[in-house]
This record gives C-alpha cells, structure tokens and sequence, in this order.
C-alpha cells in the first residue's frame, strides 16, 4: 500500500512539474512574441490587444483592466470580464497613489477596484506610467509564479510604449526646433540686417526675440535726400502666432508707407488692414516716425506704445502724442500727429516693454525711470555706441535672470 502511495506521489510530483513546464514555455513564447512585435514596431493599439488576450485566455485571468498614462491623464487602455460602465475614472485614478508596489489589493468600497486581487504598478524613471488590476484567477500552487511573470509583461508592454512615445516626441520636438529655426531665419530677414549711418542720421537696433521668433518689430524707409521714416512695434502674444502676425504687418508697412502721405493716414490705412487679417483679435502697439532732412522737423504717431525717450541739449521728453493701439477698432478715433523741431543734436530710443519688463536678481524691474536715466548719461554717443553701452547696461542689471519677453531697442541720433 505504501508503494502505491509513493507511485501516486510521484506521478503528481511529475504531472505538476509538467504544468509548470509547460507554462514556463507558454511564457517563453509569449515574451518572444511580444518582443518581437515590439522590435516590428507594432503599435500601441496591438500591443495592448495582444496583452489583453495573453492575460485572459493564456494566463487564465478573468479579470483585467490596464490603465496607461498618455500626455499626463490616466487612460483605460484596455479590459475584459470587468463592469466598467459607469464609471467615474477620475475616482479611480485618484487610488493610484496608494499603491507603490505589486501586492494584494486591500478591500475597497469602490465598484471597480473591488473586482480585482492584485494590483501591479509599472515606472519609469520613478514615475509611475501603468497599472495593471488583475483578479479571478484561480488559486492554483503556481498562482505567485502567474503573478511574477504578468508583472514581467506588463512591464515590457508599459515601458516599450512608454519609449514609443518619448521617441515620437523627440522626433516632434527635433522636427520643431529645425522649423522654430527656419522661422527665425526668415523672420530675421523681415527686420532691417544693417541700419543707416548718414550725415544727418544714424540708427542702430537691439532685436532679441524670445524663444527664436516673436512678435517685436521694426523697420524704417530712406526716401532719398527728404526724409526718413522709422518704426518700432510690438504684436501682442509671443511664438508663431506673433511671428506670422508680425511678417504680415512689415508687408503692410513697406507696401502702404509712401513719401507723400501724412503719417496720419498711413495709421488709419494700416490699421484696417490688420484689422481685415485679425479680425480684432490681435493687436499691435506701434510707433512710427518721420524726420525730414530739409525742414528738420520730426513728426510722429505713439498708437498706445511705450512712449519713445527724446534727449536733446540736456532736456529729455517722451513721444506720447498719437492714438490708440492698432487692430481693436475698424476706425480709429480722431487724433493728430507729434511734432517736434529738431534744432540740436537729438537722441531718439524707441523700446518695446520686454526692456522695462527685465527683472534683476533680487526682483526689482528695469523701470522707466532707469532708462530714461541711463538716456540723460549717454546721449551724446552715437547710436550705435549708445546701444553698445545699453546692452552692457542691461546685462549688468539683470545678472542670472533670462529674457521673459521679446525684447527689442531702436536708437535714433538726429544731426541736423
């Protein structure tokens, strides 16, 4: 009887090393297929197909569900055997946090999470990308066996998608930076490459847009021995939007500006065309100016920009006169343009709000009252000279701070 008994022993000894053998090549093959749907390039789509039915049919679980995180929300990426209408996800995904580990499911009020046994958790770089609800598997002696090697799957499907993606989005984000570079090339070539040094004038530009291309703007148009007209504008928003905004607005103004029209009604032609191309949704604060080199005379239109600094014989003011910024309204309300004789030596800076909108290291801002200081100490240098020290300036003032904004200078000395 106990030769029997031993028999039966050993034929369940051998019958249970065969199912172990046989499941431990059922995993082999599986991982090799998946593998090697992984080095084809399979989508996300089937390889969380081929999860779902490897876990049901193969591991003989009978309820799953897979929760995968795209673009920084929880998705259900794939189930079966499990009640999952009605369900408020964000009440599940809220759980997440909680399990930091693979372990037992601890006993939950909550219908969905309360189907399952075990929850299996996946991370990458510390930060958890998947988790895996399994439950209903049968309590077998190879049960801890099952779970190790769900938890290997799950694993390789989880960080390969996850790799899928942080690839694509390297790609985008090369593919990105190559055209945020082209842009800047072509936006580069919208705003003047050399500035005008003349007997009577001379200009020199500070152009720094933020993140490669923005929304700062200027310009200007010689009209041979009578005048000079000149422009600093500053587009609202920042990136491509302001850029393509920008490009348009410098075709409007080199195609409208002309040498007899009163600067007036070149604000008024101006204006309607942005507002025909923005449909009052963006706007633009522009200054414009003219200086004739036979009267000396500079006249000028402020439409709601950071009125100019104009230092000249020791006296500095500021070019308010004008109207409203440009692109809210079809007609711009009645206004009339700035003059100013230009009898002396004058220095004109024109700036955009990234300049006063710098910050130090301590938080104090480049205010108005500095500029127009640094202006009172500086004007009689020439224009390119005086940027030179500006820029000096500015880097001294903001230290370790970055530029927040697009940030752009025009400097004018008029030598009549």
């Amino acid at each position: 009887m106990s030769d029997l008994s031993e028999i039966k022993r050993t034929l369940s000894k051998y019958e249970r090393l065969e199912r172990e053998l046989n499941l431990k090549q059922l995993q082999i093959n599986r991982l090799l297929t998946i593998t090697q749907s992984i080095n084809d390039n399979i989508k996300a789509p089937g390889l969380f197909s081929m999860y779902s039915s490897f876990i049901g049919w193969e591991m003989g679980v009978k309820k799953m569900a897979l929760f995968y995180r795209n673009e920084g929300n929880w998705e259900l990426a794939t189930s079966h055997g499990v009640d999952s209408e009605n369900i408020e996800y964000e009440e599940v995904t809220s759980e997440f946090s909680r399990f930091d580990r693979t372990y037992q499911m601890p006993e939950s009020d909550h219908p969905f999470l309360s189907q399952f046994d075990v929850v299996i958790p996946v991370k990458h770089k510390e930060t958890a990308i998947a988790y895996a609800f399994i439950g209903g598997m049968d309590k077998e002696e190879d049960l801890f066996n099952r779970v190790q090697f769900i938890t290997t799957i799950t694993n390789i499907i989880a960080v390969a998608i996850e790799n899928k993606r942080l690839f694509k989005s390297q790609l985008e984000q090369t593919a990105l930076k190559k055209e945020m570079e082209l842009a800047q090339q072509m936006q580069l070539q919208l705003v003047p490459e050399s500035l005008p040094v003349r007997e009577k004038y001379q200009l020199a530009s500070i152009y720094r847009p933020h993140n490669l291309i923005g929304g700062d703007y200027f310009d200007l148009v010689e009209f041979g021995d009578e005048k000079i007209v000149f422009c600093v504008g500053d587009i609202t928003g920042k990136g491509a939007a302001a850029a393509l905004l920008m490009a348009n607005f410098q075709a409007n103004f080199q195609t409208m500006i002309r040498r007899d029209m009163p600067l007036v009604d070149f604000i008024r032609l101006i204006n309607c065309a942005l507002v025909r191309a923005t449909q009052h949704e963006k706007f633009i604060t522009f200054f414009v100016a003219e200086f004739n080199l036979k009267t000396n005379l500079l006249t000028y239109v402020n439409a709601g920009h950071n009125p100019p600094f104009i230092a000249s014989d020791g006296k500095i003011e500021r070019l308010t006169e004008g109207c409203q910024f440009l692109g809210m309204f079809d007609e711009l309300p009645p206004f009339v343009a700035g003059e100013v004789m230009i009898d002396k030596d004058a220095l004109i800076l024109m700036f955009t709000d990234g300049l006063t909108d710098l910050e130090n290291e301590i938080g104090d801002f480049l205010s108005e009252e500095l500029v127009e200081e640094f202006v009172r100490g500086n004007s009689e240098q020439t224009a390119k000279d005086f940027n030179n020290l500006l820029e000096g300036y500015i880097e001294t003032f903001k230290g370790q701070r970055n530029y927040t904004d697009d940030f752009t200078v025009l400097t004018c000395k008029l030598k009549p």
